[in-house]
């Protein structure tokens, strides 16, 4: 299609009819008459060939009970008197005209022996069409109508007719679509699975449900660019996730899965694989410190900096950092997990510990409120400290540093409701560590490793995700997060969370019925280029109407709407954005509102 200036320019030939199905239609007549002259050139007898133009004739004619003239092949030059000719009078061979042409056509034994030399056309007499039509078919024909004469080739035309209406009705029903509620000329498309797999060239991770049969697939270079499943409580986020979850099973790789209702865990856990439980409170959860994720004195900084991190946005950056200071101070001694907690609940103990450095002056007891709230701060996080596991108490030891080398198994950090606001900073910690550990490229040998994270919110601020996010897509390692709404992630990250939420290649927005959420969903998809075209009608004219190409940019759901689509079927319309995103799974309702624009159901 020619282009200017990087738009589709409008074409406006053929006109407004379905002009490939009729064009199908013309050309399958047109193979059907040449089916019919191979019949009649190659597979018929010389006789039947040469009475073809009479046996029509009197097949029409004594519908009407009609007598037309008709000059009637007979052979001759014997002594005996001129007769008919009939089928046994003839053989292939090659007989010459008196006018010099040569017919591939000749007397058999049986003419020759009665003494008959050549045949020819007799003269005009009339004759009832109805008894030739009835000689002609009992004699000529073998009792074939001139329909089941040429059945096979109406048969071929048939075939011919709806292969070409196969292609054709679909593209004339998207064209006639188009003009009737537009054309994108940019922006997203909408596209079925089979369709996206083709286009991108999918062969990764892939998405099904039950009510298609074929799996819509990512295409293999993006998984490392993260996914991001946003959606409201009972969509399908879940179901999603462990259609992932069952994917990386068979590939083999290894897992970490933030599981804070610990519905994954009863589904793919396997101890033989070496799986591992991070809960306190699970007894196979095995010894761990976070003196052992130390390799220098140094990381004590950045680990003490993924613990005491807010749950908000609200700037009380004091009552954190401080803390992180001296727990920092703490680590570096070497405790185990009792004894930090054993030393953060005790101020005696922590003055003599952090006596003669700066941050004796954070806990100074002439400081008053600012002791207390410093020492409240390190009291939160040591009394999930205390629930660790005691070294003597189980013969499994773990660590981060150790696992990202290995990445032996799957690690699952669970929890249960009631008990999530106390390990929330144990697990912000463990996935921090986790993202931080994985951030180098993969060595030869190495299992990518995808970290796979439900209900992002209900962790604390993580510092690594922010980089893994940005900067993960050298080291092969995807991440999988999914959430509610975008309001849930600004509250914990701030504007850092307008960047986070734009960098995942592969977005699957479900149905939310936060207004804001569904405009920002509106904006993430991005809009499109319509060109429309409007028709007015007036009198006074033979044609009486008027036509004007109007083009506008418009939302793509809004798009979706005015074209009153009934419901889309689950995951069946993949949107692909002309810039941002390379892969979009949405669908929308018949009647989508404001606040619901885009949505999809998983069949849950």
């Amino acid at each position: 299609m020619p282009t200017q200036w990087g738009r589709k320019e409008t074409i406006t030939w053929p006109p407004h009819v379905p002009i490939l199905s009729y064009t199908a239609i013309a050309t399958a007549l047109l193979c059907t008459c040449l089916f019919i002259w191979q019949r009649l050139s190659f597979s018929v007898t010389p006789l039947q060939r040469s009475y073809i133009t009479e046996y029509i004739r009197s097949e029409a004619g004594g519908t009407f009970n009609a007598h037309e003239s008709y000059r009637l092949l007979y052979l001759g030059g014997g002594k005996g008197k001129p007769r008919l000719a009939f089928p046994v009078d003839f053989v292939a061979g090659k007989t010459e005209l008196p006018n010099g042409k040569v017919i591939p056509v000749a007397l058999s034994e049986l003419a020759t022996a009665q003494g008959y030399r050549w045949f020819y056309r007799g003269p005009e007499q009339k004759l009832a069409d109805r008894s030739l039509h009835r000689w002609l078919r009992s004699t000529v024909y073998e009792d074939k109508g001139l329909l089941g004469l040429f059945a096979l080739s109406f048969i071929e035309g048939g075939v011919c007719l709806v292969t070409m209406l196969w292609f054709a009705v679909p593209y004339d029903i998207r064209r006639l679509k188009q003009m009737k509620y537009g054309r994108i000329l940019r922006g997203p498309q909408l596209l079925s699975p089979q369709e996206f797999n083709r286009q991108q060239k999918g062969d990764g991770i892939g998405f099904k449900t039950t009510e298609l049969g074929k799996m819509m697939r990512i295409p293999a270079r993006k998984e490392a660019q993260h996914f991001q499943i946003m959606g409201d409580t009972g969509v399908g986020k879940t179901q999603l996730i462990m259609q992932i979850l069952r994917q990386i099973r068979e590939r083999g790789d290894s897992a970490i899965i933030y599981d804070p209702a610990s519905e994954y865990l009863q589904r793919f856990y396997d101890k033989e694989r070496g799986d591992i439980i991070l809960n306190p409170l699970d007894e196979r959860c095995p010894y761990w410190g976070p003196a052992q994720e130390m390799a220098s004195n140094a990381e004590a900084d950045t680990i003490a900096a993924s613990l005491y991190q807010p749950t908000t946005d609200v700037k009380d950056e004091f009552f954190h950092q401080t803390p992180a200071q001296i727990f920092a101070h703490l680590l570096r001694k070497g405790p185990t997990p009792h004894q930090l907690a054993e030393w953060m609940a005790s101020s005696e103990t922590l003055e003599t510990l952090v006596a003669g450095t700066e941050m004796s002056f954070y806990i100074d007891r002439k400081a008053g409120p600012q002791r207390a709230g410093v020492l409240a701060s390190l009291g939160l996080v040591a009394k999930c400290f205390r629930l660790l596991p005691e070294k003597g108490h189980t013969n499994r030891t773990w660590n981060a540093r150790s696992w990202a080398k290995e990445r032996k198994g799957w690690i699952f950090i669970t929890s249960r409701p009631p008990e999530r606001e106390t390990l929330r900073p144990l697990h912000s910690l463990w996935i921090d560590l986790l993202v931080m550990r994985l951030l180098t490229a993969p060595q030869p040998g190495q299992k990518p490793v995808w970290f796979v994270i439900d209900e992002l919110a209900s962790l604390q601020k993580l510092p690594q995700l922010h980089t893994a996010i940005t900067e993960n897509r050298k080291s092969k390692n995807p991440l999988v997060l999914g959430f509610q709404g975008k309001a849930q992630l600004e509250v914990i990250y701030g504007h850092l969370a307008e960047v986070m939420l734009s960098q995942p290649a592969t977005k699957i927005f479900m149905k939310t019925a936060e207004p804001k959420a569904a405009e920002w969903i509106s904006e993430a998809i991005g809009k499109v280029e319509i060109e429309r075209l409007k028709e007015t009608k007036f009198d006074g004219s033979r044609s009486g109407k008027n036509f004007t190409v109007d083009r506008q940019i418009e939302p793509w759901s809004w798009v979706r709407r005015s074209a009153d689509w009934t419901t889309a079927t689950p995951i069946s319309n993949w949107g692909t954005p002309s810039r941002g995103s390379t892969s979009i799974i949405s669908t929308c309702p018949r009647r989508p509102s404001a606040s619901c624009p885009v949505t999809l159901r998983t069949g849950r």
